[in-house]
């Protein structure tokens, strides 16, 4: 059986990973600033995903 994806859901969760790679390069780099704030960025998406987005996966 297959289960539709959400293409808000599957944007977030993109974006997510993409602020998580940008939050370690600038480590890397030693722009703690700019990742700090990356990671802080990684997580209220994730938690608006889970939360707000119709194809979230936290419980009603």
């Amino acid at each position: 059986m297959t289960e539709t994806v959400n293409p808000l859901s599957a944007a977030l969760a993109a974006l997510a990973v993409v602020l998580f790679a940008t939050a370690l390069l600038m480590m890397a780099a030693d722009r703690l600033a700019v990742a700090g704030f990356c990671f802080l960025s990684a997580s209220l998406v994730i938690y608006l995903r889970e939360t707000r987005s119709p194809g979230g996966t936290a419980a009603d």
